[in-house]
């Protein structure tokens, strides 16, 4: 592999970004992307994922902080000499043109030779399962072939990168579930860099091999799907990513924690001795038993069936509200008993961010190493 290829395709080095109405947008952003992999920028509206995007393509630059490409600084860089495409949320097809013409829109204006566009043309179509379609109006086309147009005309000019900005917000829920499998399977097949903005978590879930969660202009967290969902760096990132149970608890010491009046083993380590923590259990994690058999007792509140699980609402002792996912059904007003594993229990420390969460387990790796010395 050459050094080019094992080197970040896109570098945000410290970039900021604020508007001459003063808005800032983001603020201190730095990451690395590497090639050939899905990513998902998550968020909820105005965090900053577009502008991350927007930066990228070259529709707009950083107030501060360079944009690397390939390692060398694309500050400046029109959008048209970037490699990178974009897919933009309302697709941005031309109504007059037909399927044909407007993914040969490009080739066009770079005047290629017209053998060589109606191969190109012809070679992105059959990519996105478009093949016979050449001829049909973007008028009669459905909401799921108009995006997959819209791919089209973006691959055929090769890119090295393809931004997504939220394509698959204005389909229905049967389309988009179909659709999803449609761009993953895509990118493997096509093997170049996606960047797909999105603040739908399931859909972040689903697609990405890497999901940078932002908020208010910062990045939260970032890492696999799995990593993201199993262990949340804060509240912000627990709450927004799936459905939670978080209370509030105590430290004791490494691998044994305090919440809801009892104390129970955990497998997290490098907090301080009795540290005021918050503590996650995602509701699938919790199983339905008898009071006797529960790690903890609660009483319940209200249920909902929503096909493939009961939603069950409880109330501890304590104060604290648990949302229980289950295929078994409670009763409201019973008793119940809610047990747990050790590995389900999460905690977190207070407004704690990556850099915090990285030095912590450095530092406990660090005294752990001096320590079996």
């Amino acid at each position: 592999m050459s050094q080019q290829e094992q080197q970040p395709i896109i570098r945000f080095d410290r970039i900021s970004k604020k508007y001459d109405d003063g808005t800032k947008v983001l603020n201190d952003v730095s990451f690395s992307i590497e090639r050939g992999k899905f990513y998902t920028l998550l968020g909820p509206s105005g965090c900053g994922k577009t502008t991350i995007l927007r930066l990228i393509a070259g529709f707009t630059e950083p107030s501060q902080g360079n944009v690397v490409f390939q390692g060398k600084v694309i500050n400046g860089v029109p959008a048209h000499e970037r490699k990178v495409n974009t897919v933009f949320q309302d697709y941005a097809l031309f109504p007059h043109l037909n399927v044909f013409e407007n993914v040969a829109f490009g080739l066009r204006v770079k005047k290629w030779k017209k053998s060589d566009i109606d191969a190109k043309v012809k070679e992105a179509l059959r990519f996105v399962n478009l093949s016979g379609y050449e001829n049909r109006e973007i008028s009669d086309m459905s909401g799921g072939q108009r995006q997959r147009v819209a791919i089209a005309r973006a691959i055929v000019n090769e890119p090295e990168v393809l931004l997504l900005d939220e394509p698959l917000s204005a389909l229905d829920l049967k389309l988009r579930t179909e659709m999803q499998y449609e761009l993953r399977e895509l990118q493997r097949r096509l093997g170049i860099t996606f960047i797909f903005v999105t603040h739908d978590q399931e859909e972040a879930l689903a697609l990405s091999d890497e999901i940078f969660v932002l908020n208010q202009g910062v990045i939260q967290q970032s890492g696999t799907p799995v990593d993201i969902y199993d262990e949340p760096i804060n509240r912000f990132v627990a709450d927004f990513i799936g459905e939670s149970n978080i209370v509030p608890g105590t430290m004791i010491e490494d691998g044994l924690v305090r919440f809801a009046g009892k104390t129970f083993e955990c497998v997290d380590h490098g907090f301080l001795p009795n540290e005021s923590v918050e503590i996650v259990i995602r509701p699938e994690d919790l199983e339905i038993t008898t009071s006797e058999l529960g790690n903890l007792q609660v009483k319940v509140d209200s249920q909902l069936f929503r096909g493939v699980h009961y939603e069950i609402s409880c109330n501890d002792n304590a104060g604290n509200e648990w949302l229980v996912h289950s295929t078994r059904k409670a009763t409201v007003g019973d008793n119940i008993g809610l047990r747990f594993d050790p590995e389900a229990i999460h905690v977190m420390r207070f407004n704690e961010t990556e850099e915090d969460f990285d030095r912590r387990l450095e530092a406990y790796g660090g005294a752990e190493a001096g320590a079996a010395q």
